[in-house]
């Protein structure tokens, strides 16, 4: 598949080269522009997927240039502003012009990344004339006939035909977000708004106005509560919240209503809400850093998802189903896993739970070293995933622990950097990281992706 093609226009040589940086690390395609004249030509030459626009520029500014492209261009290309302090009134407008969203500076690469992803993924399910295409569906099938298994499908049927809000935990990777997409699916609200929200990626500032919407100037922006009327809203990793956002997200479900941020009238909530968390809520409860009452009014039913290691009998079930899965949903090349192959990862401990098996299964058909996925190739691909006391250089020991760590670090994601070929997004879900502090890691640690790309 092509990489997608964003074009960066900005007047500021420092904005355009981390943009630029950061999005290639994504497996983009970037073109920069450093004025209009210089955007225009790209514009007309590469035919972008995205543009990234700035609003102020020397000679026309971004509004202008984009009112002239939705006018003349190709008004299917989404369009994001982007506003240093004190312009964010004037990115709000810019929405009336066709633009699909804004990006304040300075930039938090979670934010910006996010958007980008969100802009793609709306203009992919449109084509020219504006009509929906075939979407990938995500996976929301509770896969195995474990006994664990068995269980769990029981009490998520039986949870989802009350309308009680639930509390998903469990280890990362361990299937919160197929569980949460099943409970809906099974409830008396599943022909209604399904919307999803990580609360991880989104900036502490801006996360009351994505819950609860904003209203500027005349400028009404729905928040997720109202997108979500009728259906399910599920907030991912509800233990990222910080204090402030806790009070307003605690009132808003005792009242079950809200109002949204720079407005003064209150709306009804009409949504089911689920809450999942890879962390001890318990644990931050009791140390202050999670509202007891908040947690007490998610955890009505709660929900904990087994990691892989407990039921592994699956193991052979869930990579024939997401194989299968991604032949017919990614268009991967069908691949066919030998007994042996099987059996060596049914033994495997999958530290990174079903997403690791994802992942796993996703690497070997992309490799595509023949029909049949022997024992080897599952053997290489394993190589190195864990590392024992054995296995590091008896040296390290003798490093202060902060070096250490540092040491292991370094090796741990350059060794996986190599595996995904610079795939920072990757890295990031075999490391369990989030991308913004997977960044900061990387280059505290002098670590390049670039330098880990396949020629």
């Amino acid at each position: 598949m092509t990489a997608e093609c964003i074009l960066v226009v900005d007047d500021e040589p420092d904005i355009r080269r981390l943009v630029q940086e950061i999005l290639e690390d994504e497996q983009y395609q970037v073109v920069t522009a450093k004025n209009a004249v210089a955007a225009r030509a790209a514009y007309a030459d590469r035919h972008p997927d995205l543009v990234l626009l700035d609003i102020w520029m020397p000679d026309t500014d971004g509004i202008s240039l984009l009112k002239e492209w939705s006018q003349t261009g190709k008004p299917h290309v989404p369009v994001v502003m982007m506003s240093g302090h004190g312009t964010v009134d004037t990115a709000v407008e810019a929405t009336r012009f066709g633009a699909c969203d804004f990006i304040e500076k300075p930039l938090s690469i979670g934010k910006l990344l996010v958007t980008v992803e969100r802009a793609l993924e709306s203009a992919r399910h449109t084509d020219e004339s504006g009509y929906p295409q075939r979407q990938i569906q995500p996976v929301s099938t509770l896969i195995g006939h474990s006994a664990i298994m068995q269980r769990l499908r029981e009490d998520v049927e039986r949870v989802a035909k009350t309308d009680s809000w639930v509390l998903i935990t469990g280890e990362p990777g361990s299937g919160k977000a197929v569980t949460s997409r099943y409970l809906h699916a099974q409830s008396e609200r599943a022909n209604q708004p399904f919307v999803e929200i990580g609360l991880s990626v989104v900036p502490a500032k801006d996360v009351a106005a994505v819950l609860f919407g904003r209203e500027h100037d005349g400028v009404i922006t729905a928040g997720s509560f109202e997108q979500a009327t009728g259906g399910t809203l599920v907030l991912y990793e509800i233990g990222e919240l910080d204090v402030v956002t806790q009070s307003q997200l605690v009132r808003a479900l005792a009242e079950r209503s809200f109002v949204r941020v720079g407005g003064t009238s209150s709306f009804n909530m009409n949504v089911r809400v689920i809450a999942s968390s890879s962390q001890d809520l318990e644990k931050k409860v009791a140390d202050g850093s999670f509202r007891e009452d908040l947690y007490y009014r998610l955890n009505v039913l709660p929900i904990h998802m087994p990691p892989l290691r407990d039921h592994r009998e699956d193991v052979p079930e869930l990579i024939n189903f997401y194989r299968d899965w991604m032949v017919e949903q990614e268009q991967l090349p069908f691949r066919k896993f030998s007994t042996p192959a099987i059996n060596q990862l049914r033994n495997y401990s999958w530290p990174g739970n079903v997403r690791e098996l994802r992942n796993m299964v996703q690497q070997l058909l992309v490799l595509n070293r023949g029909v049949e996925i022997d024992e080897s190739e599952v053997e290489r691909a394993l190589s190195n995933r864990g590392v024992s006391n054995e296995e590091i250089a008896e040296s390290v020991f003798d490093l202060p622990l902060r070096a250490a760590r540092d040491q292991f670090e370094k090796a741990y994601l350059e060794y996986h950097l190599k595996r995904t070929h610079g795939n920072v997004s990757e890295l990031a879900a075999l490391a369990d990281m989030e991308r913004t502090h997977l960044y900061r890691k990387l280059k505290s640690l002098g670590i390049d992706p670039k330098s880990s790309r396949s020629k």
